[in-house]
């Protein structure tokens, strides 16, 4: 072997070398975006359930709906595994209160009713946009995880495979036209 052969192995081990550097690098970057925007989304989740038992505890439901909304918020702060169906749930609750049209007519004068229900829809959005970069976070990381080169060389490590985080968080169904449409608040 000419010394010029081996300069230009030594070479290319060299740049192969950086490029699996760089591509582990570039997976733990994703990991800790990842992790980042699942604090995010536990965060939105927890002050939407803390808005919806501000909502029950409030005095402008009847007392049937404030016991309804408040178990469902109390479940999905106190879930702790499997968080999708608590909080599908308490979106089903919330949405179930704006669709009673009694509530409309409750509001209507009611002192704190207007800041409630904007920070109700502050929260919920909150918890969409939360989701939305959870799940944009997961599918990039899985897209780099599956690359042969993350693959053969490990560069995940032991890191556990991340999942999407899917829930019903809409508090105005699609296409409804009903009293939950009539919100200003909700429909923007």
């Amino acid at each position: 072997m000419t010394p010029l052969t081996g300069i230009i192995v030594i070479a290319v081990v060299a740049c192969i070398g950086v490029y699996i550097s760089w591509r582990a690098g570039r997976l733990d970057r994703l990991h800790a975006r990842l992790e980042a925007a699942r604090f995010a989304l536990d965060a939105a989740l927890v002050r939407r359930s803390s808005v919806a038992m501000e909502l029950a505890s409030s005095g402008l439901l009847d007392p049937a709906t404030s016991v309804l909304l408040a178990g469902a918020a109390h479940d999905a702060r106190s879930a702790v595994d499997s968080r999708e169906m608590p909080e599908s749930d308490l979106t089903r609750a919330l949405r179930a209160v704006f669709s009673q049209p009694e509530f409309m007519a409750l509001l209507a004068g009611r002192e704190g009713a207007e800041e409630l229900l904007t920070e109700l829809e502050s929260a919920s959005h909150q918890v969409f946009l939360a989701r939305k970069f959870y799940n944009d976070a997961v599918a990039a990381t899985l897209a780099a995880r599956r690359r042969w080169l993350a693959v053969i060389f490990r560069l995940a490590g032991r890191a556990p495979m991340p999942e999407f985080f899917e829930i019903d968080d809409s508090l105005v169904p699609a296409g409804d036209t009903g009293p939950v449409a009539d919100i200003p608040h909700l429909t923007k």
